[in-house]
Parts: C-alpha cells; structure tokens; sequence
C-alpha cells in the first residue's frame, strides 16, 4: 500500500504554485517585446491559457496524456473529469503525493506549453481563432505526445529516450507549431521592413526573472519527491541558465560589439530551455556545458528568420525549439546514472545508444507537430480565419480584439472615447503615418 509522504507533498504543492507563476511570466516576457498597440493582446494570450487550459486538462486532456495506456500512442477516457483522481497516490506516476496533486503539477505544464506558441504569431492573430486552435492543439497534439514520452505504456517512453521536464513535449513541440502557425499566418504588415523596437525591456527582463525563479518547480518539481534527485534539478538549472545567459551576450559582444540587457534575458531562457531535459540526469559541468552552447547557439538561430523571411516574431523557434533540441540531443551525450540510476548512461558514459533514441524522439516530435499543427491551422484558418484585417493591425490587438489601451500616460490624445453597449470603446484617429512605436524592433537589430 502506498502512503503519501508530506515532506514530499509539501514540495510539490510549492513546486506546482512555481510552475503555475511562469505563465504570467511569461505573459511579462512576451508582452514587453511587442510594440505597445499590442502589450494587453500579447499577455492575455498567455494569461487566458490559465482558463483555457485547465478546463480542458479537468475535463479530458490529463486521462489522454496520463490515462491507461491505448496502443502505446494514447490514454483513454478512465479519468475523464478526474474520475478517481484524488488524494491516494497512484503507483505508477507518484508514489508518495497525493494523485490529484500530481494532476495539478502536470497541468500547469499543459497551460505553459501552448502559451509558449503565442510568441511566434505575436501582433496578428484574431482571438476567437486562437482560442479554437488552443483547444484543439491541447488535445491533438499536447496531450498525445505528453504520453508518448511520459506516460505509462508510452511508446518513446518505452523506447527509454529520456526527458526529464519537458524538453520534447514543452520546448520542441511548443516551436515547431509555431513555426507552423507563423507559415500559416504570415510576416507582420512591415516585418523585415520597419524596425520593430520593443516597448517595455524592463517588463521582458522582469518576466524572465519570473521565468527564472518558476523554472526551479519546473524542472526540480519533475523529481517528485523533496529529496537529492530534486536537489540536483534545482542546482543544474541554476547553473545552465547561468551560463546560458553569459554565452549569449559573448557572442552578441563578437557580433555586435555590446551586450545588451535583451540578449541576457534572452540568453537566460535559452538556458532554462535547454537543461530542461537533462536537469534530472546531469551534473553541474554538464550544465555548464548544455547552458553555454545553448546561449552560443540560440543566438545564431534567431537570425535565421531574417535569412528564411518567416516572421517568428518573439523568437520561439529560435530559442525553445533550437534550445529544446540542444538539450534533449546533450541529455543523450551528458546523462549518468550516478545523478540518476532510474535514467541511462550517455555517449561520455560509453552509451552512445542513447544519443540515438534522444534523436529519434526528438525527430519524432518536430514531424508530428509540425504536421498536425499545420493541418489545425489550415482547417481553422478555412472556417473562420486566423489573421486580423490590415486594419485592425495597424490599429493594434489591444483596441481592435479586446478594446482597450495598455497606457494612457499622456490621456487620449489623438483619439476619442465613445461609449458603447459593452462601455468606454477608445478610438484613435487613423493616420497613414506610422507612429514611433511601429517603427522598430530589436530582434532585428541582435544580429
């Protein structure tokens, strides 16, 4: 009979909280980068994941993901509505916390996970479409891989590719359905021919930090139990993360001859994605390792949209695709059993079989969701579209899908006040000239 352990539920209550704070992070990261029309547009696509993907994870997403095994590719409907989760331990996830409680940890990766996408199609997507494809992505393409890697009967699982925290179902699936969307959806009115500056650096550096400080439940939360294993997840990614950021602003520094406050934010996150699936299999000169090449080799990678002209606008293939692939490929060169005995030996350890299965489930991944993401998209974009007019654009998310301001420091000038059936409705005056927050962005000006 398993019993529940408090020290170990004690932990993972914090730990879940930890997790559940990174999305309104998130919402800061995200929202400081986008020009400030688009500022309330570009958090409440993070912030409403709180709504939209709970409800979803309680009424049927948790039994797909973690349910009784169906093929090795799915889990069925036993918990539908939590049907027999609650407060005994289930044997096969977590033995020593209550289930529900597990539940609940894993939920608040199912609301970060597509809330992670909502960067790419940054400052052009119509709400009401997001909230269909929020839907159906959490089920067709979350859920599905989230067994695949974590649950019980799993095929990759079983395949014995490791992935302690998220980097194939968070970071790798979060990107190459954004990457999708963005092919989709199409470049920004002006992308690659107006600068397009963020408003609000100290609002990005202060989500990262939030980012930062909730990733410690992300990522030492995946151990399950208060002890050593989570310890070692703790430091690791304290250390990655580290590095990651001071090897992004080296290179920005050879490249562009200033460091910048962006970049070390940016370095940051690339490093919390990276050791993300290693956190619970390395060491800390692993760590450093995994975390430098990630903040080297992210930085390169957020270029690539201006080579391929796809308009990822807040770099989410860049950094949590090509971060998440780093890690997840390092987690098979770096893994040891002396961290972990219930993982495998890497490539360093005289296992270079595991470096096979890591690319294997992460080809995998980029594959499935690139293409199910696609298929969602085109079928919502037939239906009832995906982009907002030019207009609303120009006008802004804020005003044209939610009919507000994020500031109004100077008053309304320039525009009128109208009340409508729903209330105060601001109106600006239309204008042909841009005005000075549509004409820059830093992404482009990192290289």
């Amino acid at each position: 009979m398993q019993h529940i352990n408090s020290g170990d539920t004690a932990w993972m209550l914090v730990a879940t909280a930890l997790v559940m704070f990174m999305t309104p992070g998130l919402a800061l990261f995200y929202g400081g980068m986008v020009r400030s029309k688009n500022v309330l547009g570009t958090i409440m696509h993070s912030f409403i994941m709180l709504g939209v993907g709970t409800i979803v994870w309680v009424l049927y997403g948790y039994s797909l993901a973690f349910g009784p095994d169906k093929f090795h590719l799915i889990g069925d409907l036993s918990w539908i509505g939590l049907r027999d989760v609650g407060m005994a331990p289930n044997a096969n996830y977590a033995a020593t916390i209550p289930h529900i409680l597990f539940m609940a940890f894993q939920m608040m990766f199912a609301v970060i996970t597509p809330a992670l996408i909502t960067g790419a199609f940054a400052e052009r997507i119509k709400f009401s479409s997001f909230l269909v494809f929020m839907v159906a992505w959490m089920t067709l393409v979350y859920s599905p891989i989230a067994h695949w890697v974590w649950g019980v009967g799993g095929w990759i699982r079983n395949l014995g590719a490791l992935d302690f925290a998220g980097g194939t179902v968070v970071h790798i699936n979060a990107a190459f359905a954004a990457l999708a969307a963005v092919l989709i959806i199409g470049k920004r009115k002006g992308f690659m021919k107006e600068a397009m500056h963020p408003h609000n650096l100290p609002m990005t550096i202060l989500g990262a930090a939030m980012l930062w400080f909730g990733w410690f439940g992300f990522n030492a939360g995946s151990a399950l139990t208060s002890g050593g294993l989570a310890a070692v997840a703790f430091v690791v990614t304290h250390i990655a993360t580290a590095a990651a950021a001071l090897g992004w602003i080296l290179i920005e520094k050879i490249k562009t001859g200033k460091p910048t406050t962006l970049g070390a934010a940016s370095g940051a996150v690339a490093g919390l994605v990276a050791i993300t699936p290693a956190a619970g299999f390395v060491g800390p000169i692993a760590a450093i390792a995994i975390g430098f090449t990630a903040g080297i080799v992210c930085y390169l990678a957020v270029g690539l949209k201006f080579k391929f002209g796809y308009d990822d606008a807040l770099d989410v293939v860049g950094v949590h695709g090509v971060g998440g692939i780093i890690g997840a490929l390092l987690t098979g060169v770096f893994a040891s059993t002396v961290i972990n005995p219930a993982g495998a030996n890497g490539l360093v350890h005289g296992n270079p079989a595991l470096l096979g299965k890591q690319l294997i489930a992460v080809a995998v991944t980029i594959g499935y969701t690139f293409v199910a993401s696609f298929i969602i998209l085109k079928v919502i974009d037939a239906i009832m579209g995906l982009r907002v007019s030019e207009e609303d654009e120009i006008t802004g998310l804020d005003l044209s899908q939610h009919s507000e301001i994020g500031y109004a420091l100077g008053g309304f000038g320039g525009g009128t006040l109208e009340h409508g059936a729903s209330g105060s409705v601001f109106q600006p005056e239309t204008s042909s000239e841009p005005s000075y927050a549509m004409q820059t962005n830093p992404l482009n000006e990192r290289l």
